[in-house]
């Protein structure tokens, strides 16, 4: 069987080993991390959408642990302090993604090394707020070939893939997550919008 995480460097590894080991992505005490992790996310906003900025609930989904939850808090909350660099290839995507911010990029490298790894079993989240457009990930996982590495400007993915309709697909997730590290979670709401016709 083709694993979809073809390469992830021993770097890469230790990085993420090092964080769990030492509670760093989800119990640093005053740290939004632990306090997502305590908050009751249950309600959602007034709009029916979940977008309460105090607790986040639309962060939950039906399959995601709170620690997932937590990282996407962390990423919502510091934004500004992600970059990211995407460049389409004619079979994918590469993304450089990285922030200054130890602790946001604790949270950011445990979160692409858990989605992708969920990718490659086919288990979706199914995040309240998800984009439909991770949907053919999910359903046909064993059309992408990944490779993860941490270099000196930030973890790099690489997704390449056969299937143009993958493709597509991947150039316009890259589109979707860029468009959230530029603007937070007013992205959420203008893709969300535009999907519901307004």
């Amino acid at each position: 069987m083709q694993h979809l995480i073809s390469r992830i460097s021993a770097r890469c590894v230790t990085l993420l080993g090092a964080a769990l080991l030492t509670g760093a992505l989800t119990v640093w005490p005053g740290s939004a991390v632990a306090q997502m992790a305590g908050h009751g996310m249950g309600h959602h906003g007034a709009d029916g959408t979940g977008h309460n900025m105090a607790t986040m609930p639309g962060l939950r989904g039906r399959d995601a642990t709170p620690e997932e939850s937590a990282e996407l808090a962390v990423m919502f909350r510091h934004f500004q302090e992600i970059t990211r660099e995407v460049t389409n290839l004619p079979n994918g995507i590469r993304t450089i993604t990285s922030s200054d911010n130890p602790y946001v990029m604790d949270a950011l490298t445990s979160h692409v090394i858990g989605m992708i790894d969920r990718v490659d079993q086919g288990r979706d989240p199914e995040i309240f707020i998800q984009s439909p457009t991770l949907d053919i990930f999910f359903k046909r996982h064993d059309a992408i070939v990944t490779e993860i590495d941490m270099t000196d400007e930030g973890i790099e993915v690489i997704q390449t893939s056969e299937d143009p309709e993958m493709v597509a697909a991947l150039h316009l997730h890259a589109q979707e997550v860029t468009a959230m590290v530029d603007r937070g979670m007013h992205a959420v709401h203008e893709m969300m919008m535009q999907r519901a016709g307004n």
